[in-house]
């Protein structure tokens, strides 16, 4: 799968109420909390996102709460990766759990800001940012499935069901 979008760049311990504030929590509900992504940190990021865009973050992007809502306010806003130089652990698998795809690479971060464009080939793991091409780790087959059918859920239904 390939991903070309624009960047969006968020810094170091960006936590899971920056992603999506707590005042928000009493939904589930997908276009309710797209609406307030990132609201704390980027006022406008929710009313200028784009589908395809892609966030770039550095260091422990999701720590915090374990709550499913961040991540799936990402994906409901349009984003389509992220990718960070270290990601907290349960924010990654509730990622993974919901089809949001996500990398971890040390270069990115330094060689973008937000408002760049970027390509992304999630099956071989490369990074392109202007002429430089980089890397980071594939996703395992049945990772790439779970992103594939949108989350852990219907990949379930669909392989077990």
């Amino acid at each position: 799968m390939k991903i070309k979008g624009k960047v969006w760049k968020f810094g170091d311990n960006i936590d899971t109420d920056v992603i999506i504030p707590a005042r928000y929590l009493n939904t589930t509900d997908e276009r309710e909390l797209a609406k307030h992504c990132m609201e704390d940190i980027d006022p406008e990021f929710a009313k200028k996102v784009q589908p395809g865009d892609i966030i770039v973050a550095g260091e422990s992007f999701g720590i915090g709460s374990s709550r499913e809502h961040a991540p799936l306010a990402i994906k409901s806003s349009g984003v389509a990766l992220v990718i960070a130089k270290s990601f907290a652990r349960i924010f990654y698998r509730n990622s993974i759990n919901i089809g949001l795809p996500i990398l971890e690479n040390e270069e990115v971060y330094d060689l973008v800001e937000t408002g760049d464009e970027i390509e992304v080939d999630l099956d071989k793991g490369e990074i392109i940012v202007g002429d430089k091409k980089l890397k980071a780790r594939p996703f395992p087959e049945f990772v790439k499935e779970i992103i594939n059918y949108g989350g852990l859920l219907n990949y379930a239904k669909e392989k077990y069901l």
